[in-house]
């Protein structure tokens, strides 16, 4: 597998240019960071959460980081908590289970984006597989992330 459709689709429909990584097999985001040799703050992953009222929100943040869930939900005024397992195989029928791809338009979404991703040189996406990550530069993730709002809902879990 590589690059799911739906996102190769997207990505084309919006001229966003990028480059394929392939790595080895990795069962999540930090491991993809270490079979691909990439820092941790540099590999962007999703957390989908959900709130009482079914809505569907992609927090988008670096590897190296965790989701604070009362950080966000103070910002946003909202009661989000991250979406049953089930319900996330059910949205990405299209990805492997565990490879969610951190760009939520093509999926229906909204999408919050943790500012620290841009003080990164470049980023890498998960693809939707176990084995590839979508290589942008800022500048092309600043254009995927237009219309999403910038925060600072994470801390640092991994060096």
């Amino acid at each position: 597998m590589s690059i799911v459709k739906k996102v190769n689709t997207y990505l084309d429909n919006e001229h966003i240019h990028y480059q394929l990584l392939r790595h080895s097999p990795s069962h999540n985001s930090l491991g993809s960071a270490i079979a691909s040799n990439i820092p941790a703050e540099q590999l962007v992953k999703a957390v989908v959460l959900e709130d009482s009222e079914g809505q569907k929100l992609m927090a988008i943040l670096p590897a190296s980081h965790k989701v604070s869930l009362i950080t966000l939900n103070e910002m946003l005024n909202k009661q989000f908590h991250l979406i049953k397992e089930a319900a996330l195989y059910q949205l990405f029928t299209d990805c492997d289970h565990g490879a969610v791809p951190p760009i939520a338009e093509p999926y229906n979404m909204d999408r919050v984006y943790d500012q620290y991703l841009m003080q990164q040189p470049c980023l890498y996406l998960e693809a939707g597989d176990h084995e590839s990550l979508i290589e942008l530069t800022i500048d092309e993730f600043s254009r995927l992330m237009q219309g999403a709002r910038p925060l600072h809902f994470s801390h640092r879990v991994f060096h």
